[in-house]
């Protein structure tokens, strides 16, 4: 049997997050944890410990993701690890069990995670629910459609001054867009706007586009150098790049594309409706390998399907499997925004993890009974589960946390 609580002190953390990071090389450092205790305190990262020793560790972010209408507290599941010596002997479904049940107990109706290996979180209730890809535009094939009329100025700023400007634009796209998380100033400080301090990696950019004054989109990126056969063949990798208007969006794109001595611009994590698809005028040229992206957990199920908004019909009625979170099984009935137990026949009967992955409108029911992930048990209910569960724009998460 191994015991799973939270971390007590500085100490009980490091050798609980250790134990992912001896995976990664260098492990985490000193400095390390002390940034990282700022965005994940010590109560939420769990740790499995046997005969006193450290052979696991789960930790949560505290944050709020953006889900369709509205915004909701979310447990952000990261730093998730198993000493090798200690594989497959059930600590990970201990730490699991403990940490859900805390972030139960903490009223977050949903947790999120991107997951190393696929084949891991479905055990435990998570489902796809967004979708994210590499996409690489070469600078040969980077015109747009159509030219557009030009929006606003565009300026580099330093962090101090990206630190005001930036985060107004991406809670203007949060506000549209959901599987986008807060930012605290910390959040910000930390992830996006310190500089790297190893001499080999390339410094990053802050650009902002203004009009009379006010940020209407901002780009971070970074350059990597290098010359084929004499010619420029630089790349430039686009850490994020965000419009509040879609004019503002286009504008912020066409200043990343029109960089000189780059041989092609490249963005990770880009959603499948990025507006680069429809603004290229080549948009075969460009190159797009999508993967699944944000996992989400149903955690307390009436609070996470009245937290969001639907589209028209219902009422609809789920039967729903949960073998980890007990208190969300049974038969659910969603009906004007409005989830409470119900003794009606189920329109569809799925686990835990299918609704996890309609949740935020990316993945369709009518996708999910395809798979054989969803039984529908009356006739029309998908189409009405559809169309409440249906949301554009698609989710879209920015960042691997």
């Amino acid at each position: 049997m191994f015991d799973v609580r939270a971390c007590a002190d500085q100490d009980e953390y490091g050798r609980a997050i250790g134990a992912i990071g001896q995976y990664f090389n260098p492990p985490p450092t000193e400095e390390f944890l002390e940034r990282w205790v700022k965005m994940l305190p010590h109560e939420r990262m769990h740790a499995a410990f046997e005969d006193g020793q450290i052979v696991g560790g789960a930790g949560a972010f505290p944050f709020e993701l953006s889900v369709p209408g509205g915004s909701l507290p979310c447990a952000g599941v990261t730093a998730v690890g198993v000493h090798p010596t200690h594989r497959r002997r059930g600590v990970l479904r201990t730490m699991m069990d403990a940490q859900l049940r805390d972030v139960h107990e903490r009223g977050e109706p949903i947790a999120a995670l991107w997951a190393s290996e696929e084949t891991i979180y479905g055990r435990f209730g998570y489902g796809i629910a967004s979708w994210a890809g590499e996409l690489s535009v070469p600078h040969e094939w980077d015109a747009f459609a159509e030219p557009g009329a030009s929006v606003g100025t565009t300026r580099f700023v330093t962090p101090e001054e990206a630190r005001e400007l930036f985060p107004p634009v991406y809670d203007a796209v949060r506000r549209e867009r959901p599987g986008m998380m807060s930012r605290n100033e910390v959040w910000w400080e930390d992830r996006h706007l310190r500089q790297e301090e190893r001499e080999s990696d390339a410094p990053r950019r802050f650009v902002v586009l203004e009009l009379d004054g006010e940020p209407l989109a901002y780009a971070i990126y970074r350059t990597h150098f290098s010359f084929d056969g004499g010619s420029a063949s630089s790349r430039l990798v686009v850490r994020e790049a965000l419009g509040a208007t879609p004019q503002a969006t286009a504008a912020i794109w066409r200043f990343l594309l029109d960089v000189d001595w780059m041989g092609s611009v490249e963005v990770y994590l880009a959603p499948p409706d990025h507006p680069l698809f429809l603004l290229l005028a080549t948009p075969r040229r460009m190159r797009y390998r999508m993967g699944d992206g944000l996992w989400v957990r149903v955690v307390d199920l009436p609070a996470a399907l009245a937290g969001r908004t639907y589209g028209e019909g219902g009422p609809l009625v789920l039967e729903v499997r949960d073998a980890v979170c007990e208190w969300n099984d049974g038969r659910w009935k969603l009906d004007g925004g409005t989830c409470e137990r119900t003794d009606d026949e189920p329109d569809l009967a799925l686990d835990v993890s299918a609704l996890g992955s309609a949740y935020l409108g990316a993945v369709s029911f009518r996708q999910l009974r395809e798979a054989g992930r969803i039984e529908e048990t009356k006739p029309g209910a998908i189409e009405r589960a559809d169309a409440l569960f249906a949301w554009r724009p698609l989710p879209w998460c920015l960042e691997i946390f």
